[in-house]
C-alpha cells in the first residue's frame, strides 16, 4: 500500500469531525491548558500559505499538551464585523452578512484541510446576534461603572449615586472629566433627572463627549489612527481630515497604571511589552496654569520639566484647542483659519511623525507667566495634539529640541535656564548645572528646584504635581452599518440603556449602506427604528475591536444563553495559557482586551487580572517572487521575446513578475506562461541549457506580485502534513522568512520514508514484535528528548530536522520494531497528525486514540555510549575505524585490535613495537 495523502487526510479529518475528537470537558481531573489563536477576519481572498503559520504552531503545541495529559481548549472563530464586507455591500448592494457567510465557508474549508485540532463546537462569530448580544451586555456594564481611585478598581455606578445621595461630591476620588460639579447631598437630590444623568456621564467608563477624530467623508466614517496612512484612508486611499464630533469613548486611561503593572506579570516578547509601555507613556510632572486675564480663565499645560518654567518664551496650542478662536485677534484671523484648515487634512500619526517640518501661526494674544507675570505669546502648531494632555505646551527653546527649532524658525526668544549648556536634545536633568535665570531657584539643583516650584505654584493656585499618560481614552464609535448596534436610546438629549432583557439589539435593515443625505450614519436609514416607537437609538455602531476584546471568554462556554460564560467555565479555564498572533495588534486589540478583562474582573465576573499569560508573535512568511526578463526593442518597447536569467545582461530587458505557481525550482513552465496573459500567447524564449531560469526576490505576498501561494494547491500536491512540517521547517517561529516551494519536496520525501518504515518493498504492512537493538533505542530516545525540549521552547524548526535524522537512522538500521515505531509516531503526531493517525490504526490501536496517548518517557540510559568507533592508525596514518566496547582496558584493546584480520593486512607481517591507546579517542600502532 502506497502513501496516499489525499485519501488518508480526508479520512481522518472526517473522523475527527464526526467524533468530536478535540472537544474538551469544562470539568475534569486533568490539568487544563488553554491555547488561543488571534482569530481571523474572513476576507474574500481566503488564506495564503503565510496565514496558517501561527495556527500550525499553536496546533502542534495543543496536540503535544494533550499527549502530556492536559485537558486542552483550542478553539477557533471569526472576527466577522468589518469595513471590507461593508464596502463590498456599498458597491454591490449585497448585505454584508451574505459576503461574510461565504467568506467564512471558504475559510472553514481551508482550515479543515490543514488538519487543525480545533473544537469547532465552540466556534464564535462576532457578527452573530447570539454573540454580539454579550458584546452589547459588556458595553452596558461599562456604562454602568465608574473608576474609584480609592479602591483602585471599577465599581457600579449605583455605588457612586449612593455616595452622592449621602455626602454629595465631597471626597469623591474618581477618574472622571475635568469639569465635574461640586455639590452637596441636598443639591444632588434637587437636581433634575436630566441634570443627574448629565453629571453621571462625566464619571461613566463608557461615555459620550466631543472628540477630535479622523473623519473620512468618502467612507462616511471615523477611522482609527492605524487606519490612516499619510493623510488618507488605508482602504481606498481617500482623504481624511481632523474633525470634532460627539463620540462614544471608553475610559481606558483609568486603567493606565494597572495596564503598566500587569506587563511585569506576563510572559510576552520584550519588544511588544516595550511598545505597550511607550503607548501608555507614563510621565511624572506637574500641571501648570498660565492665566488669561482677558478670558478670566487659564491655559493649563502638563510638563515633566517644571524646573524649566523660567525658560518659557511662548505657548503652543493645538489648532483644535477650544481657546483658539477666542484668542485669535482680527489681524491674525485669516492666517489662523488657513493653518487650521491645512492641519485638518493631516492624521494625528502624521502630525506626530513629521518632526522636520516647522509650521505654526501666531494668535495675536498673550498669556501671563504664572511666576513672573510677564506676557507670553500664544501660537498654534500641528505638532501639539488636542487629545493628548491638555492640548497645550509651554515652550522652552533652551530645554527642548522641537521648541528650539520652532523658536529659531520664527525668531522667538531663547532664554537660558542654567549654567550648563542649553539643552538641544534629550538630557538627564539631574546632571545639569545650577539654575541662573530666577532669584527664586537661583543656585538650586534639579532635585531642589522641582519641589520648591510645585509648592509655590500650589500656593498661587496655578499648579500641582501630576502624573500624565500618553494614552488617551479609546473612541468607541464608527459611522458604519456592519458593526454591533450600541444598546442606547436618547431621551432629552442624554443616553439611556435599553433593558437587558431586550438584548440583543439587532441590526436593522436599510435600503443602502451609505450615510443618509443629511449626513447621519447608515443606521439613520432604518425606517421606524426607534426605541419604544419614540426615542432615537444611537446611530453609530461599535468599532471593530469591540467583539475581539472579550472573545476568549465566550469560547469557554459558547452555547450559554444566560450569560457570556458560566461561572463554572470561567473558574475552570481562568485565562489563556498560550496566545499566538501578530505583533501588529500590540497597541490595539491587546490593550483593549486587557482593559475589558480588568473591568470584568473588577465587577466580579472572573478573577484573572491578565487575560493572556504567555504570548508569542509569529513572524511573517514573505513571498518569493519570480521574474521573467522581457527584451525591449530599440524604441524601448516590450517585445514578446523573453530571455533566461543568466543571459539577461546580454540584452536590453525589463523584469516582469510572473505567477510563482507556474515556476518550479526557478524553472519556468513556458507553455503555461503563454496562457498566463493573453498578450504572451506567442512568446519566444531564449533559454540557457535548454531551460528558462527565472529571477527571484523576497517581497510581501501580494496578488499584484503574482507571488501568492494557495495552501490548497500545496495540500493537493503534497498533503497537509507536508505543509505543516514545511512551514515549521522554514525557520524560527518568531522570525519572518521567505516562502520557497523549492524545498518542499524534501519534506514530502521524509513522510514517505516514515511510511516505508512500516511497509516492505511490496507495500505490505510489516511490523515486528522483536526486541529492538541498542542502536534502535538510542535513535528513538534521542528524538523523544530533542522533540520535547524543542517544543517546550517553541523551536519547531529544529525538531523537524531532528525527525529527519531519526528516520534516516532507523531506515539504515532497517528497523520495523513495534516498540520503536509506535513511540516514534506519537512524538511525530503533533506535527503530522494525519499520517500518524493512519499508522496508529494500522498498528491495531483504537482509531483516534493517538490524540490522547501518553507522550513517551525519555530514558537517558539509552543515550549512554557503550561503544566507540576508534580510528586505527599505523605509524600515524589513518587506516580504518574499529568499533570497540568503551569498558575495555589497554590489554584487551591490544589483543582485539591485533587479532583483527584487516589490521593484520595493514601490518603486512611487520613486528609491532607498541600500541598507543587513548580511551574514547584513538588507537595508533607503531611498527
Amino acid at each position: 500500500m502506497e502513501y496516499n495523502h489525499q485519501s488518508l487526510e480526508k479520512k481522518w479529518q472526517q473522523f475527527w469531525a464526526e467524533n468530536g475528537t478535540f472537544k474538551p470537558a469544562n470539568t475534569t481531573d486533568k490539568p487544563k491548558y488553554y491555547v488561543l489563536d488571534m482569530f481571523p477576519y474572513p476576507s474574500g481572498a481566503g488564506l495564503h500559505v503565510g496565514h496558517p503559520l501561527g495556527y500550525i504552531a499553536s496546533d502542534i503545541y495543543s496536540r503535544y499538551k494533550r499527549l502530556k495529559g492536559f485537558n486542552v481548549l483550542h478553539p477557533m472563530g471569526y472576527d466577522s464585523f468589518g469595513l471590507p464586507a461593508e464596502q463590498y455591500a456599498i458597491q454591490t448592494g449585497q448585505h454584508p452578512s451574505v459576503t461574510t457567510e461565504a467568506n467564512i465557508k471558504r475559510y472553514r474549508e481551508q482550515l479543515d484541510n490543514i488538519g487543525f485540532s480545533y473544537d469547532w463546537s465552540r466556534e464564535v462569530r462576532t457578527s452573530e446576534p447570539d454573540y454580539y448580544q454579550w458584546t452589547q451586555w459588556i458595553f452596558m456594564q461599562l456604562f454602568n461603572a465608574w473608576y474609584n481611585n480609592e479602591t483602585d478598581r471599577a465599581e457600579s455606578i449605583d455605588r457612586l449615586i449612593e455616595r452622592f445621595k449621602t455626602s454629595g461630591s465631597e471626597d469623591i476620588n474618581a477618574v472622571c472629566d475635568e469639569d465635574v460639579l461640586t455639590f452637596t447631598a441636598t443639591e444632588w437630590e434637587n437636581f433634575s433627572e436630566k441634570e443627574q444623568q448629565r453629571e453621571l456621564l462625566k464619571y461613566r467608563l463608557a461615555y459620550l463627549r466631543e472628540s477630535t477624530v479622523n473623519w473620512c467623508a468618502a467612507l462616511g466614517t471615523v477611522l482609527a489612527n492605524d487606519e490612516v496612512i499619510n493623510g488618507v484612508s488605508e482602504r481606498g486611499g481617500y482623504p481624511v481630515e481632523q474633525k470634532k464630533m460627539m463620540q462614544w469613548s471608553m475610559r481606558i486611561t483609568a486603567y493606565a497604571d494597572r495596564l503598566l503593572r500587569g506587563l511585569d506579570t506576563v510572559d510576552w516578547p520584550d519588544p511588544l511589552v516595550e511598545m505597550q509601555r511607550n503607548w501608555i507613556g507614563k510621565s511624572v510632572g506637574a500641571s501648570v496654569k498660565f492665566p488669561l486675564p482677558q478670558l478670566d480663565t487659564n491655559i493649563e499645560v502638563f510638563t515633566t520639566r517644571v524646573d524649566t518654567i523660567f525658560g518659557v518664551s511662548f505657548i503652543v496650542l493645538a489648532p483644535e484647542h477650544e481657546f483658539v478662536d477666542t484668542l485669535t485677534t482680527t489681524s491674525q484671523r485669516t492666517e489662523i483659519e488657513s493653518y487650521k484648515e491645512k492641519t485638518a487634512k493631516k492624521s494625528e500619526l502624521d502630525r506626530m511623525a513629521d518632526a522636520k517640518t516647522v509650521s505654526g501661526a501666531f494668535t495675536g494674544s498673550y498669556a501671563k507667566h504664572p511666576l513672573t507675570g510677564e506676557n507670553v505669546p500664544i501660537w498654534i502648531a500641528d505638532y501639539v495634539l488636542a487629545g493628548y494632555g491638555t492640548g497645550a505646551v509651554m515652550a522652552v527653546p533652551s530645554g527642548d529640541q522641537r521648541d528650539y527649532i520652532f523658536a529659531k524658525h520664527f525668531d522667538l526668544p531663547i532664554i537660558p535656564i542654567s549654567d550648563a549648556q542649553n539643552i538641544k536634545e534629550e538630557a538627564d536633568p539631574t546632571k545639569e548645572g545650577r539654575y541662573i535665570h530666577s532669584d527664586f531657584i537661583n543656585g538650586m539643583t534639579y532635585n531642589e528646584a522641582v519641589p520648591a516650584l510645585i509648592k509655590r505654584l500650589e500656593e498661587l493656585g496655578l499648579g500641582r504635581a501630576k502624573i500624565n499618560y500618553r494614552m488617551r481614552d479609546a473612541i468607541f464609535g464608527r459611522q458604519r452599518y456592519w458593526g454591533e448596534p450600541v444598546p442606547v436610546y436618547f431621551k432629552d438629549g442624554l443616553p439611556h440603556l435599553i433593558e437587558e432583557k431586550e438584548l440583543p439589539l439587532l441590526l436593522p435593515e436599510v435600503d443602502k449602506y451609505l450615510p443618509t443625505e443629511t449626513g447621519e450614519p447608515p443606521l439613520g436609514r432604518a425606517e421606524g427604528w426607534k426605541y419604544q416607537g419614540k426615542y432615537d437609538y444611537e446611530l453609530s455602531t461599535m468599532p471593530g475591536w469591540a467583539g475581539s476584546s472579550w472573545y476568549w471568554f465566550r469560547y469557554m462556554d459558547s452555547a450559554n444563553k444566560e450569560s457570556f460564560a458560566s461561572k463554572e467555565a470561567v473558574d475552570y479555564w481562568k485565562a489563556v495559557d498560550l496566545y499566538i498572533g501578530g505583533s501588529e495588534h500590540a497597541t490595539g486589540h491587546l490593550l483593549y482586551a486587557r482593559f475589558w478583562n480588568k473591568v470584568l474582573k473588577d465587577l466580579g465576573y472572573h478573577h484573572e487580572e491578565e487575560p493572556f499569560k504567555k504570548l508569542i508573535n509569529q513572524g511573517m512568511i514573505q513571498g518569493r517572487s519570480n521574474f521573467v526578463y522581457r527584451v525591449l526593442d530599440e524604441g524601448g518597447k516590450g517585445t514578446n521575446v523573453f530571455v533566461s536569467y543568466g543571459l539577461k545582461d546580454k540584452y536590453n530587458t525589463i523584469p516582469l513578475h510572473v505567477d510563482v505557481n507556474i515556476v518550479y525550482n526557478d524553472v519556468l513552465d513556458t507553455e503555461k506562461f503563454k496562457t498566463f496573459r493573453p498578450d504572451f500567447a506567442d512568446a519566444e524564449f531564449v533559454l540557457e541549457n535548454g531551460k528558462y531560469i527565472c529571477g527571484t526576490e523576497v517581497e510581501k505576498m501580494s496578488k499584484s506580485k503574482f507571488n501568492v501561494v494557495n495552501p490548497d494547491d500545496i495540500i493537493e500536491t503534497y498533503g497537509a502534513d507536508t505543509l505543516r512540517l514545511y512551514e515549521m521547517f522554514l525557520g524560527p517561529l518568531e522570525q519572518s522568512k521567505p516562502w520557497n516551494t523549492n524545498g518542499i519536496e524534501g519534506v514530502y520525501k521524509f513522510l514517505r520514508k516514515v511510511w516505508r518504515l512500516f511497509h516492505d518493498a511490496q507495500g505490505n504492512f510489516v511490523v515486528s514484535g522483536d526486541e529492538p537493538t541498542q542502536a534502535e533505542y538510542k535513535a528513538l530516545h534521542k528524538i523523544i528528548k530533542k522533540a520535547e525540549e524543542d517544543i517546550e521552547r517553541f523551536s519547531f524548526n529544529t525538531s523537524v530536522s531532528a525527525f529527519m535524522i531519526c528516520v534516516n537512522e532507523l531506515t539504515d538500521l532497517k528497523c520495523n520494531k513495534r516498540k520503536i515505531l509506535q513511540e516514534l509516531i506519537i512524538v511525530l503526531h503533533p506535527y503530522a497528525p494525519h499520517i500518524t493517525e493512519e499508522l496508529w490504526a494500522l498498528l491495531g490501536n483504537e482509531a483516534g486514540a493517538i490524540s490522547y496517548a501518553s507522550y513517551p518517557t525519555f530514558n537517558p540510559d539509552y543515550l549512554i555510549e557503550s561503544e566507540f568507533a576508534y580510528p586505527v592508525s599505523v605509524n600515524g596514518r589513518m587506516k580504518m575505524n574499529l568499533p570497540l566496547a568503551l569498558d575495555l582496558d589497554q590489554k584487551a584493546v591490544e589483543e582485539t585490535v591485533l587479532a583483527n584480520a584487516d589490521v593484520q593486512r595493514y601490518l603486512d607481517g611487520k613486528a609491532v613495537k607498541k600500541v598507543i591507546f587513548v580511551k574514547g579517542k584513538i588507537i595508533n600502532i607503531v611498527v
